[in-house]
């Protein structure tokens, strides 16, 4: 198996897991794209005695972004060809838990802190949070690791299924209902008003994504070293880079381009929401209680009913979820889905997947009757 660029990048995934670092894959994956590690014309950063030419060029001249899914793959490829051993346990006080990533994705989200138990108490219905579950093991014999970043959110869908149910029905009522409290009980707590969550969140990651698409337009590919394959070609790649560097400075002139502003440094964090912002409501310390219920002890759901994500599964091994089509969908469980995928820069259908598999591990149940009512049917059928 021969080192590539995005190898490279699974190799440094790899060490981030066993030293269990903070940094989730796509923080990882996140800081490429914001120039924080190099990644892209990364052969621009080498010392001046490492010639590069030839062979290289096509290891060297990468020309797209790194993929979520292609990058995990090659996480668990390097790590069984390196027969590397059991990695250090994931347990409950390692920030990889769902338990603490929740916590982190519900503050980046704008969701109420009161959501945290319940994620919880899912981790440990399902039995996602055990330490041989979460542990990445390469000498398994099904080697595989945890998508630590996309099970955390995924849980968080679940739960947002569990109170509001997301048929573009339920949540809408139930927002008219906290809105009616929160005018009349101004001075209490507020209620959770998901209309107004979401009007919020629309409103703030539009412009996050047009400022991000917008990056991505802006992004020269090409480097300031060109590659070359022989001497011969130098003067030619070196001609090209020249007049693609007075081209820019022409192009610049005429649409009058301010400066760039300094590059941040890098933070787990993408949204920050502060009490004292007027303009955008921070739903932190909002209270569930409009869509909770006491009985006895304990809390329950107003909401009594919940639609699962997939029924169908692959009969293979992998037991994969079918092929997601949005238009099977409500629009408020899309907005969720394109929401936590735009954070961490992956397919909707990837996080769509993760939902139906954490669904499938909570309504056992529910599966095993839909299975047989199906494969009657089918006898019926026949």
């Amino acid at each position: 198996m021969k080192m590539t660029v995005p190898r490279t990048l699974a190799f440094c995934y790899l060490s981030l897991l066993w030293q269990r670092e903070t940094i989730t894959l796509s923080d990882l994956l996140r800081f490429v794209e914001e120039d924080h590690i190099p990644y892209v014309n990364a052969f621009q950063h080498f010392p001046e005695e490492m010639k590069l030419y030839g062979r290289d060029k096509g290891i060297f001249a990468v020309e797209s972004w790194p993929d979520y899914e292609d990058i995990y793959k090659k996480t668990i490829e390097v790590a069984t060809f390196l027969d590397l051993p059991r990695f250090p346990d994931i347990t409950e006080d390692c920030y990889l838990h769902p338990n603490i990533l929740c916590l982190k994705y519900l503050m980046e989200v704008n969701l109420p802190d009161e959501m945290y138990s319940l994620t919880c108490q899912v981790v440990k219905m399902t039995g996602i949070g055990e330490v041989d579950f979460l542990t990445f093991d390469p000498i398994a014999k099904m080697a595989k690791t945890v998508k630590y970043d996309v099970q955390a959110v995924a849980l968080i869908v679940v739960v947002l299924k569990l109170l509001f149910l997301l048929d573009d029905n339920l949540e809408w009522s139930l927002s008219s209902l906290a809105e009616k409290h929160n005018e009349k009980n101004k001075n209490d707590k507020p209620w959770f008003d998901f209309r107004k969550w979401y009007q919020v969140m629309k409103k703030t990651v539009d412009e996050k994504k047009q400022k991000w698409e917008e990056a991505r337009a802006k992004y020269v590919w090409k480097s300031e070293k060109p590659l070359y394959y022989s001497s011969v070609d130098k003067p030619v790649a070196y001609k090209k880079r020249e007049m693609v560097v007075n081209l820019q400075k022409q192009f610049s002139t005429l649409v009058d381009l301010t400066p760039t502003t300094e590059k941040k440094k890098p933070s787990s964090f993408q949204f920050n929401w502060i009490e004292e912002d007027t303009d955008r409501t921070c739903f932190h310390g909002h209270s569930l209680q409009g869509v909770l219920k006491e009985k006895g002890q304990s809390l329950l759901t107003k909401n009594s009913l919940y639609w699962l994500s997939t029924q169908k599964f692959c009969r293979s091994y992998c037991k994969h979820v079918t092929t997601y089509e949005e238009s099977n969908f409500s629009l408020s469980y899309q907005f969720i889905l394109n929401l936590f995928s735009f954070l961490l820069r992956i397919k909707a259908s990837l996080l769509h997947e993760e939902v139906s598999l954490i669904e499938k591990k909570l309504f056992k149940k529910k599966y095993t009757i839909t299975k047989k009512k199906s494969s009657r049917s089918k006898k019926v059928r026949r």
